[in-house]
């Protein structure tokens, strides 16, 4: 039976001598033509997440869009299918990228493209940084029902699915999914090493026999794009040596926080996924606070 665990990580205090390094370098494999918002989103919110250091890796034809849209981010350009998407090409180019990092995102952007499918799968298997798995990444592991297995022992992985991909991931009708929320995380977490964040009100955040439900957010958030700041946020907290679990945990807490502080701007029905973006120093500000 899963054991329910509501208590949040503290927030260290910087060092007055710390330096970028200290806070971790992220590597975000995303992106694809048409889809470079959610790649740009997710390397940004790993940075308002308090990263060190955050290089976005995309598809090299639209690498220049990427590095238009932002300042603060490094990009990297790997090999691409003729339709803009990462291509199996790739693979050990992005293994030494992601050696070079403290932790990983894939899955933004990355489109559903059947060679891009074997990248994401063959990444699975074989990153060996703390890592989270989201969006089109997951449809791609959904198609090898037992990849799961394949985990490299003792890797911290994060899963972020909608009920959507929760039940594709799962292999149960939505509907499914939706009936039980708790039940269907605590069964996938049972049967799978991960750590598992099933979005939507209330998000759970399962991993072996515990389990975290969400209390911040509102249906402000339910806009596209949301989704990629939350991945940004989890993975900058693993670079930052949160475990797996702390992260997942403390990522929704704060990526919610932030959300209640937009719809208090802006108001749920205008509110966009780059709001949440923005107002998270003030969400990581008041949770310090509040600590």
């Amino acid at each position: 039976m899963a054991t329910r665990n509501n208590e949040l990580p503290l927030i260290k205090p910087r060092e007055r001598n710390a330096h970028k390094g200290d806070f971790g370098r992220i590597g975000v494999i995303a992106g694809s033509l048409g889809m470079t918002g959610a790649a740009c989103m997710t390397a940004m919110s790993a940075f308002r997440a308090g990263a060190g250091l955050v290089t976005l890796a995309v598809p090299a034809g639209v690498q220049h869009i990427a590095a238009s849209q932002m300042l603060c981010v490094m990009t990297r350009g790997f090999a691409e299918t003729a339709r803009r998407t990462f291509a199996t090409g790739a693979l050990e180019e992005a293994l030494a990228f992601c050696a070079d990092m403290d932790a990983v995102a894939v899955g933004p952007g990355i489109g559903r493209d059947h060679e891009t499918g074997h990248f994401v799968r063959a990444l699975f298997e074989k990153i060996e940084k703390p890592v989270v798995f989201d969006a089109d990444a997951l449809d791609a592991l959904a198609e090898d029902e037992g990849i799961f297995r394949f985990a490299p022992t003792g890797r911290p992985t994060v899963l972020t699915p909608h009920p959507g991909e929760m039940a594709r991931l799962a292999g149960v009708p939505a509907g499914e999914i939706e009936r039980d929320r708790r039940k269907a995380a605590t069964e996938f977490v049972k049967n799978n090493p991960v750590t598992l964040v099933l979005k939507g009100a209330g998000t759970i955040v399962a991993e072996g026999t515990r389990l975290y439900v969400n209390t911040t957010g509102n249906p402000g958030m339910a806009t596209g794009g949301a989704g990629d700041v939350l991945t940004g946020v989890i993975v900058a907290l693993l670079g930052q040596k949160f475990s797996a679990f702390e992260a997942a945990k403390l990522g929704v807490y704060i990526h919610g926080l932030a959300g209640d502080i937009a719809a208090e701007e802006k108001g749920e029905i205008g509110m966009i996924a780059t709001d949440i973006l923005a107002a998270l120093p003030e969400a990581f500000k008041k949770y310090t606070a509040k600590k």
